[in-house]
C-alpha cells in the first residue's frame, strides 16, 4: 500500500461514513446534502486511486462524476422543492471542506504528474468537482430562484 491509496481510504472512509450518516437519517434536506457530499468525496478518491493503481480510467470515472453529481443534486433539489422549501437546508461546511479536500488531491496529483495533458484533466476535473458542488449547495439553501420553493 502506498500513500495514494492510504489518502484514497481515508476520503472514502470519512466521506462514505459522513454520507452514508446523512442518507439515513434524518429530514430530506440532509439526505440531499448527503447526496452532493458523497460526489465531493467519493470523486478525489478515485483520482488518488487513479495514481495509486497506475490505472488511467480511474480518472475518467472522475470526470464523469464530477460533471454529473453535481447535476444530480440540483435534479433532486428540484424534484423536492415542496419538501425542502419547510427545512433549513445549509450545507456550507460540509461543502467547504469537500471543496478543500478535492482541492488538495488535484494538486497533490497535479504536482505528481507533471505538465502535460493528464494535469490538464486534473485542472478541469478539479474546477468542475469544486464549482458544481457550491453551485449545488447554494441551490440546497435556496440560493437560486425557482430551484428550491424561491
Amino acid at each position: 500500500m502506498n500513500g495514494w491509496i492510504l489518502a484514497a481510504t481515508v476520503a472514502l472512509g470519512g466521506g462514505g461514513a459522513a454520507a452514508l450518516w446523512g442518507v439515513t437519517t434524518g429530514p430530506p434536506a440532509r439526505r440531499v446534502i448527503a447526496q452532493n457530499l458523497t460526489t465531493s468525496a467519493f470523486c478525489p478518491a478515485l483520482l488518488l486511486l487513479a495514481q495509486g493503481y497506475g490505472r488511467p480510467a480511474y480518472v475518467d470515472l472522475a470526470l464523469l462524476l464530477a460533471l454529473l453529481g453535481p447535476v444530480g443534486t440540483l435534479v433532486f433539489a428540484r424534484l423536492l422543492s415542496d419538501d425542502l422549501s419547510a427545512e433549513d437546508a445549509s450545507a456550507w461546511g460540509p461543502t467547504w471542506t469537500a471543496a478543500v479536500l478535492g482541492a488538495a488531491a488535484v494538486v497533490a496529483l497535479c504536482v505528481a504528474v507533471g505538465p502535460g495533458r493528464a494535469m490538464v484533466k486534473l485542472l478541469v476535473i478539479g474546477v468542475l468537482l469544486i464549482g458544481g458542488n457550491v453551485i449545488a449547495s447554494r441551490a440546497l439553501a435556496g440560493g437560486f430562484r425557482g430551484v428550491r420553493g424561491g
